[in-house]
């Protein structure tokens, strides 16, 4: 039996790579709607560019690294499971295209 990742179908459920565990336990469905992903997506990138918008107009945060390095650390989050969708609805929407 061939295990090549190459050779095997996409998985309907695809982990998140925000997930900070061996075991996912966030996953995305690679077969939701097209406007669900990209309504989740948006969402999360919303999210984050909010609160990086909201960092940058505050003087008095530069001068404190920790607080700045838990920020940036709370915006990758959102950020990264946003490009996943956005990598899940490209693909589909290549799918599409080829079809």
């Amino acid at each position: 039996m061939n295990n090549n990742a190459a050779d095997q179908p996409e998985r309907r459920y695809m982990p998140l790579t925000s997930n900070d565990y061996n075991i996912p336990a966030l996953l995305v469905d690679t077969q939701a709607p097209l406007d669900a992903l990209h309504e989740a997506a948006a969402h999360r990138i919303r999210a984050a560019t909010q609160l990086l918008e909201n960092i940058a107009s505050h003087d008095n945060l530069q001068s404190n690294p920790a607080l700045l390095q838990d920020f940036a650390q709370l915006c990758i989050i959102p950020l990264r499971d946003g490009c996943d969708l956005l990598d899940v609805l490209g693909r589909r929407l290549q799918e599409q295209l080829l079809t």
